[in-house]
């Protein structure tokens, strides 16, 4: 008489399903890592010898006592988004140059930053090169 039951159990683990998975999700990785841009990367700039003059920006400075300057022309602070805009005009492919002192509030400059934001300006932060 045979008394074994029918079903047996394999107790062994099929890996093949495992190593698909590992293999999706390795190319997935590999995928979106080249899609990932680092922008903080240092770059050592060339130097110019003349002065160029960028006809499609507009100047936006910030002195020491925390007067605005749209393009050397003296701005009150609650009217500094309406001169940004005049100056900039209907062409939205100017930028403006944020030029503040190193002595002035972070919140002055972070206000700048948002009138261009708002209007979806393109922006640069002026620096002085060592």
């Amino acid at each position: 008489m045979n008394i074994r039951g029918r079903n047996k159990v394999n107790p062994n683990f099929n890996m093949s399903s495992m190593t698909d998975i590992v293999f999706l999700l390795l190319i997935f990785f590999m995928l979106t890592s080249t899609l990932v841009t680092v922008s903080a990367i240092d770059v050592l700039l060339p130097k110019a010898g003349g002065k160029t003059e960028n006809k499609t920006s507009v100047a936006v400075s910030i002195t020491n006592a925390s007067l605005f300057y749209v393009d050397k022309t003296k701005v009150s602070e609650a009217n500094l988004e309406t001169e940004i805009l005049k100056n900039v005009g209907k062409d939205k492919a100017k930028t403006v140059v944020i030029r503040g002192d190193k002595d002035v509030p972070y919140k002055k400059v972070m206000k700048i930053i948002d009138i261009a934001n708002r209007n979806k300006l393109k922006m640069i932060l002026a620096v002085k090169s060592r």
